[in-house]
């Protein structure tokens, strides 16, 4: 049975909170990946930073719609998920763009789990954990690879 540990990618590359978001994006095409852990001054996972984070940072900018009854403007949307919008439009640090909400892995997690993990939640990479601290990781290419038989 294929685990996590025998297909993680070792070596990681990371990023700190307080890298910059246009260093971010050239790492990412320098080193040809599409998403990085971040990881605090502890060495403990912060979270995580994909290509759609950069992306986001770039998209049309959605007005909330709002109900005028009398002199009163009542917004139909949360103003705490378009100030959060706002926030990350206008950010220059990974820590204000990345996940915080981050779904591990250890290494004996199997194939079958990281396949439904990444199917169920949407999401591309999976950190491998041991307590607090990155050991590996398992993006979609990894799972690719040991599902066709690809070393």
């Amino acid at each position: 049975m294929v685990k996590a540990r025998d297909i993680m990618r070792k070596e990681v590359i990371t990023v700190s909170p307080e890298t910059s978001v246009e260093d971010l994006g050239r790492m990412f095409i320098d080193n040809d990946i599409s998403g990085a852990p971040v990881i605090d001054e502890n060495g403990e996972l912060y979270g995580i930073v994909t290509e759609n984070d950069l992306i986001s940072r770039n998209k049309k900018f959605h007005i909330p719609t709002v109900l005028r009854i009398f002199d009163a403007l009542i917004p139909l949307e949360s103003t705490s998920s378009v100030e959060k919008e706002i926030r990350k439009m206008t950010a220059s640090k990974v820590g204000e763009i990345c996940s915080r909400d981050v779904v591990t892995i250890d290494g004996e997690t199997t194939l079958a789990e990281m396949a439904t993990l990444m199917s169920e939640k949407k999401i591309h990479l999976l950190p491998v954990v041991e307590g607090k601290k990155i050991v590996g990781i398992v993006g979609k290419k990894e799972l690719i690879r040991s599902v066709s038989g690809a070393t």
